[in-house]
């Protein structure tokens, strides 16, 4: 379907004020996206206790911290498309459902091989997850707010860590059983799956690029929701619709942004879970006790969020892209001084939190890139495809720095290694080609 076609399908939802339904949806996804960044580094929270109970090294922890990153890999990339057959809301829904059963699972189990298990199939449904709400959002929301509300429903990413990683602080330092941390989790996500399923609706252009039986009237039943006109057909779709599949991302128009923008996301990604993953253990390693280093966690994560907030303000005023590869070069150099160490706690948070601010603004301003990269019909499939080999590099960070710690490298020299991948998604960024480009290649 062209841009003309979708906006018109869509009831114009890109132009004019946001229907408070729009908001709410928007909302939605940012506290299901919040419960997603939670169960991600429950893991982290955890993970001091579950060496110090089954004598776990760093090495062997690192391969236990990057499981459910690799679980997000496979379900980004195989439920984006999903999501793109089927519709994102059966989908979301589903992936809560995974999400439930692998949380409640790893506050059960007995060995690293079982919560290894447990927490690959949690990524899988938080991978899923991330590809269908980015989507959902991106599909809401009006071209003004786009950006903004793109970067909004990751910050709830580290929203979620921000207020689990507090109650979980609490529960460490009282019973200090890091299985209560998976329990927390569990909890949270069996309270939104009713949430999800009774308020949260289909994406009007998700039913038109399907056209499932009844696609107009459902659509139309949405739009008079929104306060918008009906439709008196569905609109005409193009002869050359990009069909939602792997190969179509690969096709001319789209292939140097699809790779781009996956090594891109894998660079800077690898270089965020190194910080998420690794931070804790090193807090611990230094001394401090298990409930502080969550507590520094916590405002690593103050730092991401506000990352998040203040990338997406950007992309309300002016292109994102320049402001993304700055924020990806400043956060090169503030890991490297995040890797020189501090003694002073509050300090080590600091500097923690302001590496944060500009690696995650790195992260999330990708996600406005790729909703603008890719059209309706490939959306999901396009993010979910990025996010999902670029999760590779979110596994591959913390067995990297795992094994280089274990090798006998310093906090610095690990960082540094780290940090490098922020050069290289800059470099991406560079040789992006503009959208207006893509759009004239795929019209040819």
């Amino acid at each position: 379907m062209t841009d003309e076609a979708e906006a018109e399908a869509q009831g114009s939802l890109d132009h004019g004020p946001m229907h408070p339904l729009q908001v709410f949806v928007v909302a939605l996804c940012i506290a299901l996206n919040a419960l997603d960044g939670f169960d991600v580094l429950s893991i982290s929270f955890a993970a001091p206790g579950i060496a110090a109970d089954w004598g776990v090294d760093r090495a062997v922890l690192g391969v236990v911290l990057s499981m459910e990153l690799l679980g997000m890999s496979l379900g980004s990339v195989l439920i984006g498309n999903v999501a793109d057959r089927f519709g994102r809301r059966p989908t979301i829904l589903g992936c809560l459902a995974v999400m439930a059963t692998g949380m409640f699972a790893a506050a059960s189990a007995g060995s690293v091989a079982v919560l290894s298990a447990t927490r690959l199939l949690t990524g899988i449904g938080i991978g899923g997850m991330l590809s269908s709400t980015s989507a959902m959002v991106a599909e809401f929301s009006s071209t003004r707010r786009r950006g903004l509300t793109m970067s909004l429903n990751i910050a709830g990413y580290s929203a979620g860590v921000i207020l689990g990683g507090t109650i979980a602080s609490t529960l460490l330092g009282g019973s200090g059983s890091w299985r209560l941390v998976f329990l927390l989790g569990g909890t949270a996500t069996v309270v939104l799956l009713p949430v999800a399923t009774l308020l949260l609706p289909e994406s009007p252009a998700s039913l038109l690029e399907r056209r499932p039986p009844g696609a107009l009237e459902r659509v139309n039943a949405l739009l008079r929701r929104l306060g918008r006109a009906p439709l008196a057909a569905l609109p005409p779709q193009p002869i050359a619709a990009p069909r939602p599949s792997i190969a179509s991302l690969f096709a001319p128009a789209y292939r140097r942004a699809t790779l781009s923008l996956t090594v891109a996301y894998f660079a800077q990604i690898m270089l965020f879970y190194f910080l998420q993953k690794w931070l804790p253990k090193i807090v611990v390693d230094m001394g401090h006790a298990q409930a502080e280093a969550g507590r520094v966690l916590v405002m690593a994560n103050v730092g991401t969020m506000s990352g998040a907030i203040a990338i997406g303000l950007v992309a309300q005023r002016w292109p994102v892209r320049p402001a993304v590869i700055g924020a990806m070069l400043v956060g090169f150099v503030l890991i490297g001084m995040f890797g020189m160490g501090s003694d002073d706690l509050t300090q080590l948070g600091v500097t923690a939190a302001v590496a944060g601010f500009f690696v995650n603004a790195g992260v999330v301003g990708l996600y406005p890139i790729l909703a603008e990269t890719f059209p309706a019909a490939l959306r999901a499939s396009g993010t979910g495809f990025v996010i999902g080999i670029g999760r590779g590099g979110s596994a591959l960070g913390p067995v990297i720095a795992g094994a280089m710690f274990s090798a006998g490298a310093g906090l610095f020299a690990v960082s540094l290694a780290m940090g490098a991948a922020a050069l290289l998604a800059a470099a991406m960024l560079v040789l992006l080609r503009p959208a207006g480009d893509r759009s004239r290649s795929a019209a040819a």
